[in-house]
């Protein structure tokens, strides 16, 4: 029969499982991709509308004031070179149907092409202007910067702050003279003033565009734009943060739902374990955050329905075994007033001593497999000799049985690997357990045999007696069973010996069976257990 193995001393070191560990960690790695995604597709469509909605209504203050002038090309003709300026039929700029509404609703329109932007809007008598701006922000800025040079020269020195003032006001543009050494620009940017008689810069301070111009008289003017398109401005952070937090709060959420979820079949399973239903399990599925504590909780559960299967039995059956004795004490007791001689009362006292050792021995087995069924004894596994052992019980029940033949039969190599990781007292009353009841049943040899290798050990315990029938086999270590042949209570015993024999060796990680013996022709009791408990073992 094969070793059957238990997880009494193999308990599973705390790791998490792999199949659960790559799901959580493809829900993760998933939850992650969609989340970049998400922000990413978020961000392009919500830029997308921003900055063709900047980059209408930035030139937009540039595209009024030429389109409410009387000529405009003619007006700023240098405008032709830099910015392309054209005036036209709609017609003449290939426009979608679209793009021809919103004109006719006097709205500045942008249109992407290839070199930058196309601006469009309505002028005064239903003709359509356009710039073509390479690069918006500086384009727009410096085309602004040409036309207050270009009023400011053709005004009065007297009059140019008020002249500014209404232009910005038009424009959209702050305008201060430059007349103090401090707000003068950088040596480049006066350089590239003096050559060009305007250059336009950045501020790192704010990021803004600056735009220095230059009259034919020398006078300096700054003028101040609006920022230039952020792709990164915080109401967009703040959107990408609050979908992030949104959707890890779903993903959470789910999660959680999911884990109590499998809280509350675990939480339901025990309150129907509670009300009686002791056959009620969790359904344990693969790959799931409480696995582990289900299959855990349906152990329990199972140890818990034994135990009170168990206890049951012993209650009926302590009921049963006790009534016994305790009459013949009772029958005893009377019948001691009734003696007339010494003899007849030592007798009777001979009786009841002998009920009462039959009491005794009784309650010493029940307690014993009761500490074994309820969990087993504090095992302290401790390297140690089997083959004395053996040799020890082989003495003891010799000395005890002496009309009997017992035997032990230990070959070189079980006494090679005798060392094994044991409790010794309890595998000692396991062993003579075995050779005591093969004694009550033998006609005249018990043989005790080893078998040791370097991962398994196993002792034969066989007699010649009339053996056990196959089909109960399994009943003999049922607790308080008797075979209704030749093993009858006649012979002693009180059906607990074989219980008690099974469940040490359970605690040891083995197991304990019967079968025939060839040699000797009666019953054959094996125990077999592992010699060396594993490194992650419980001790």
């Amino acid at each position: 029969m094969p070793l059957a193995r238990t997880p009494v001393f193999h308990a599973r070191v705390g790791i998490m499982p792999l199949k659960f560990f790559l799901k959580l960690y493809a829900r993760l790695a998933g939850l992650t991709a969609l989340v970049v995604l998400l922000c990413v597709l978020l961000f392009t469509a919500i830029n997308t509308v921003r900055s063709q909605f900047w980059h209408e209504r930035f030139p937009e203050p540039l595209m009024r004031w030429l389109a409410t002038a009387p000529a405009p090309v003619q007006q700023y003709h240098w405008l032709t070179s830099t910015v392309d300026l054209r005036v036209g039929a709609p017609s003449r700029f290939n426009l979608s149907p679209v793009a021809l509404e919103r004109l006719g609703y006097g709205q500045v329109v942008g249109i992407e092409s290839d070199v930058g932007y196309r601006v469009l809007v309505t002028g005064l008598a239903g003709e359509v202007l356009q710039l073509r701006l390479s690069e918006p922000y500086r384009d727009v800025s410096e085309t602004i910067g040409m036309i207050f040079r270009w009023h400011l020269d053709s005004a009065s020195v007297g009059d140019r702050l008020n002249v500014a003032a209404q232009m910005a006001r038009s424009l959209n543009v702050e305008v201060y003279p430059l007349d103090d050494a401090d707000l003068l620009p950088d040596p480049d940017v006066l350089d590239q003033v003096a050559e060009r008689g305007l250059a336009f810069y950045t501020d790192d301070s704010d990021g803004c565009g600056r735009v220095i111009v230059q009259l034919a008289d020398g006078e300096l003017y700054r003028i101040d734009m609006p920022p230039a398109f952020n792709a990164w401005a915080w109401p967009v952070v703040l959107l990408l943060v609050l979908v992030l937090g949104g959707v890890l709060a779903v993903a959470l959420f789910l999660a959680l739902r999911e884990v109590d979820s499998n809280l509350r079949t675990v939480e339901s399973v025990a309150v129907r374990i509670a009300r009686g239903e002791m056959g009620a399990r969790v359904q344990t599925g693969e790959g799931t955050l409480v696995t582990r504590l289900a299959s855990s909780f349906n152990g329990m559960a199972e140890h818990i329905q034994r135990l009170v299967q168990v206890q049951r039995e012993m209650i009926h059956a302590v009921s049963h075994e006790l009534r016994t004795p305790v009459a013949r004490i009772r029958f005893g007791v009377q019948m001691i007033e009734d003696c007339q001689d010494q003899a007849a009362l030592q007798k009777q006292l001979d009786g009841i001593d002998g009920d009462i050792q039959e009491l005794d021995e009784l309650i010493d087995e029940i307690l014993t497999y009761a500490r074994l069924e309820q969990g087993g004894p504090v095992f302290s596994l401790q390297e140690n000799s089997v083959t004395d052992i053996v040799r020890q019980v082989v003495s003891e029940q010799q000395m005890v049985r002496p009309e009997l033949d017992i035997e032990g039969n230990i070959d070189e190599i079980s006494e090679r690997w005798a060392l094994s990781d044991i409790e010794p007292r309890y595998l000692h009353r396991a062993i003579q357990n075995l050779v005591g009841n093969a004694g009550r049943y033998a006609a005249g040899k018990v043989l005790v045999s080893c078998h040791f290798d370097e991962d398994n050990c196993r002792i034969d315990v066989e007699d010649d007696g009339p053996g056990i029938p196959e089909e109960d086999w399994e009943k003999v270590f049922t607790a308080f069973a008797r075979l209704d042949d030749s093993r009858t209570r006649t012979s002693g015993g009180y059906g607990l010996g074989l219980s008690i024999v099974r469940r040490i060796l359970y605690w040891h990680g083995g197991h304990a069976f019967v079968s025939r013996s060839d040699t000797l022709g009666g019953a054959k009791f094996s125990l077999v257990w592992p010699r060396k408990k594993p490194v992650d073992s419980i001790v």
